[in-house]
């Protein structure tokens, strides 16, 4: 893994979203002060699935992808992590093998801490331990909901759920047309059938059929929602 020292504090402008938003000023302030900075260039690998390490990593800049394989080689992604949020706090808290590879999606700059020190942060730091618990449980629970979509619903449908979703979270208003929402990630349809949890065909046949019909449009790595009441109708659907 090639990792590149900052030498400035540039993570203490770490926005305060996900875990980071969870802290006080004060916590986030000393949990910054934790490990080091380092940068990594898009699609470059911050953590991979198996591997023995156990530090952490709090995101200051970009975002990246967290994906599992299959033994069938059918890689999954389990979700998307931007600023303020943390990646490897499993292996952080107990030391087994990572259980997800990470990659970057854009440039990234993030502190990486010792999994001992992040024990010592969360042991000894007043709400810290809540805030994790936090968390995870919210992570759980959209991981449950995900569950509960792929039983329930075809693959288009799941789709249009994971757009939503994705635009929610990262969408932002065209200069041109202010009705028009991008998903400001770069995601290839495989990424989409990984967060989908379906075939790579069955869900590039389904951009297809939402972008005829006017409701998306796509471009290499990019989704562009142009009729996002159609996909809330198309969200909501029986069946």
């Amino acid at each position: 893994m090639h990792l590149e020292q900052v030498h400035s504090v540039a993570g203490r402008a770490v926005p305060a979203h996900g875990f980071a938003g969870r802290l006080t000023p004060r916590a986030r302030d000393r949990l910054l002060s934790l490990g080091a900075t380092c940068r990594f260039q898009s699609s470059e690998f911050l953590l991979r699935e198996g591997e023995r390490s156990d530090h952490v990593l709090l995101l200051v800049y970009g975002r990246v992808k967290l994906t599992s394989m299959a033994e069938n080689g059918y890689a999954v992604v389990l979700g998307i992590r931007g600023p303020g949020d943390l990646v490897g706090e499993m292996a952080g808290l107990d030391s087994h093998p990572r259980s997800a590879t990470v990659v970057a999606l854009d440039p990234v700059v993030a502190r990486i801490i010792a999994g001992p020190d992040f024990r010592g942060f969360i042991d000894q730091e007043k709400g810290a331990g809540i805030a994790l618990a936090e968390l995870i449980a919210s992570r759980l629970r959209a991981a449950n909901r995900r569950r509960l979509e792929f039983g329930a619903f075809p693959v288009r449908q799941r789709l249009v759920l994971v757009l939503l979703d994705l635009e929610r979270w990262y969408g932002v208003s065209a200069p041109d047309d202010g009705n028009r929402r991008d998903i400001d990630l770069s995601l290839s349809q495989a990424d989409l059938a990984g967060l989908v949890g379906s075939s790579l065909e069955a869900v590039a046949k389904a951009l297809r059929d939402l972008a005829r019909q006017g409701i998306i449009g796509t471009r290499r790595r990019h989704v562009t929602i142009l009729d996002h009441t159609a996909l809330g109708e198309l969200a909501s659907a029986q069946g």
